[in-house]
């Protein structure tokens, strides 16, 4: 017994041994995990399965998440553990150009874990942060984990449940049943027959028979010390989760996990991340640090190692801003049109601020002419003043009553625009403006239109309405409408909006000769559209942009992935050095590479700058790398 107890110290002393040692080499920097760039050949679309560097398959599931498959094999203790490949994949540059496309970039990197880095004991969490103009964002996890450490954790696991399963959820099992048969046998006999029968046994039966109620009866013959017993069990659970589970298995914040028998090859993940990008953002830079644990105890925590940085080039920059100018037609002179509604007394012309909204009205009317009057572009040259009155009441008085409102309305704003243009010491003085008067005694027109979108009169009474309102004499055509069921409605609700004054000011440009100049203005509508390219807002573009049909709707449309939309514009413009490139990128994308290549060599022959542009967008540093056109461009330059 003593030999063996010698051996498990012997073999636990070399295991310490060994952790310290890796450790060591950890601290003194001769091993550690890093990110590389990965190798620069053409990769699949991320969206479809993609090999990475470790055997590691990507896909996509119905709803679009990620799903991460890694080749396994089955070890000599019969569990399934991730298999590797040791490969060569030594990149020494730390950046890379990534092409922003439909306002995304997918910034993928290698993740290495060295094989003298990994141990069965250990779980490694490394942790990649990814660094913006918008601040640092922690991205998910890389975990590896140990067998023996996957086994324990497990074994937690397993100890737990088995505690959860001692906890009784059926409070029948702690009820004496025998003996509690044998007191319904002895002394209830005949709520005994019922045991074997689905009859339930009222509470009253119980009480009549025996002065006993049935929880009475089942309270007796209870085991308390059991129930005392899986009460305290309820109450310890999460004090044994803490203790069997000291290693809880949490995927949440993982990008994936795998678990590994031996240290004898590196590890390789390829880690591939999706970011919306903003304008402001031009280079985004990736860092790694980690931890690694023993059990629940941290051992040691890995620095962060070299960043790598990803600089993002965009088709945006391609966008055209000189500036878009719209032809329009300038006119001498303008009206400007408004109605207010003052009320009058009965048969009265006089205008009363007091009078129930006439306030209101007034303070707005006088809003518009002092704005008028002080109008930079405008002279206010006339005002034409319209009374108009009610139905009820004969159509002469109507006539002259309306007039005399009119009248009164201009006396009461004259005094104010003259106040005002003094105050304002302005050129024009009130004595300049010409007014002028005009009176519609009867406001039929409006009524018409009044009845027949009002939502309180009834079919038939506007069907009757409008029968009467076919009466020529306005005299006798409002006599018949008084004996109508509506007419008190009609002039309690609608004949007070009949009563307006309507005001036209007619206004001249200032310095203007001509009655119409046509000149260009900057294009707003336009500008919206470039500052949403630069934005990398292409929808919002596309909607600015589409009218247009000229370059920059094609950089819109080839941004947000419109090929053939891109393609239909850009081959019915003058071929420039950016059309032509612009011509490259599409026909590239929709695999016509000899015209891609000729128009893009066509391009930078125009444009020498392009030479090296090429290398920001894949679409043309594909083709570049494929048919060996280094030499070509060299010459161009």
């Amino acid at each position: 017994m003593k030999r063996l107890i010698l051996t498990v110290a012997t073999v636990a002393a070399t295991a310490a041994c060994t952790h310290t040692g890796k450790i060591d080499l950890l601290r003194n920097g001769s091993t550690s995990a890093s990110i590389s760039l990965p190798d620069e050949k053409p990769a699949p679309a991320f969206d479809s399965i993609e090999q990475s560097l470790s055997d590691t398959l990507r896909v996509r599931d119905v709803q679009g998440n990620e799903l991460i498959l890694m080749n396994a094999v089955q070890d000599e203790n019969g569990e399934m553990v991730a298999h590797d490949e040791i490969r060569a994949a030594v990149v020494s540059a730390r950046f890379r150009n990534v092409a922003e496309r439909d306002g995304k970039v997918d910034i993928a990197f290698d993740v290495t874990v060295p094989a003298a880095m990994t141990d069965s004991d250990w779980m490694l969490r490394f942790k990649p942060s990814l660094t913006t103009p918008d601040g640092t964002k922690e991205l998910e996890n890389v975990q590896v984990t140990g067998a023996a450490y996957r086994k324990r954790q497990l074994k937690g696991y397993e100890r737990y449940r088995k505690f959860l399963s001692s906890i009784i959820t059926d409070s029948t099992r702690f009820i004496d049943m025998r003996q509690l048969e044998i007191f319904l046998r002895r002394n209830l006999p005949q709520i005994y027959r019922f045991r074997q029968d689905s009859t339930e046994v009222s509470e009253g039966e119980f009480l009549s028979a025996y002065g006993v109620s049935e929880q009475e009866a089942v309270r007796h013959y209870t085991r308390a010390y059991q129930v005392r017993r899986n009460n305290r069990r309820i109450k310890m659970k999460e004090k044994m989760r803490e203790k069997y589970i000291k290693m809880p298995i949490n995927d949440e914040g993982l990008r994936i996990d795998t678990v590994v028998t031996d240290g004898t090859g590196d590890i390789v993940y390829r880690y591939v991340q999706t970011l919306n990008v903003s304008s402001s953002m031009k280079k985004v830079t990736v860092a790694l640090g980690g931890e690694i644990y023993k059990e629940d105890k941290l051992l040691y925590e890995i620095p962060a190692g070299k960043p790598l940085d990803f600089y993002i080039s965009s088709l945006s920059s391609l966008v055209d801003e000189s500036p878009h100018y719209v032809s329009t037609v300038i006119h001498r002179n303008a009206e400007v049109n408004t109605a207010c509604y003052i009320d009058f007394a009965g048969g009265s012309s006089e205008v009363l601020a007091g009078r129930e909204n006439n306030g209101e009205e007034i303070s707005r009317i006088k809003r518009n002419l002092r704005d008028l009057l002080d109008n930079e572009t405008f002279l206010m040259d006339s005002i034409v003043i319209t009374a108009s009155c009610s139905p009820e009441g004969s159509l002469g008085s109507n006539r002259a009553l309306a007039a005399a409102r009119a009248e009164s309305v201009k006396a009461f704003f004259d005094k104010f625009v003259r106040r005002t243009a003094d105050s304002l010491d302005i050129s024009q003085s009130g004595k300049l403006i010409s007014y002028r008067t005009a009176s519609q005694a009867e406001n039929w027109p409006m009524l018409d239109l009044l009845v027949e979108k009002d939502t309180l009169l009834g079919a038939a009474d506007k069907a009757d309405y409008k029968a009467v309102s076919g009466i020529r004499d306005l005299d006798s055509r409002e006599a018949a409408m008084r004996g109508k069921p509506y007419y008190t409605y009609l002039r309690s609700t609608l004949y007070p909006r009949l009563r307006i004054v309507r005001f036209n000011f007619y206004l001249h440009r200032k310095g203007m000769i001509k009655d119409t100049v046509r000149t260009t203005v900057p294009d707003t509508v336009y500008a919206k559209g470039v500052e949403a390219i630069k934005e990398r807002d292409y929808k919002a573009a596309i909607a600015f942009l589409r009218p247009y049909k000229d370059y920059n709707t094609a950089v819109a449309y080839c941004a947000a992935g419109y090929n053939a939309s891109a393609r239909k514009i850009l081959e019915s413009l003058e071929k420039s050095d950016k059309v032509l490139y612009m011509l490259a990128v599409i026909y590239s994308r929709t695999g016509k590479k000899q015209d891609a290549i000729q128009s893009y060599l066509d391009a930078c022959k125009l444009n020498p700058s392009l030479v090296n542009r090429g290398n920001l967008d894949p679409e043309i540093s594909n083709l570049v790398k494929e048919y060996h056109l280094e030499e070509v461009l060299f010459n161009i330059i």
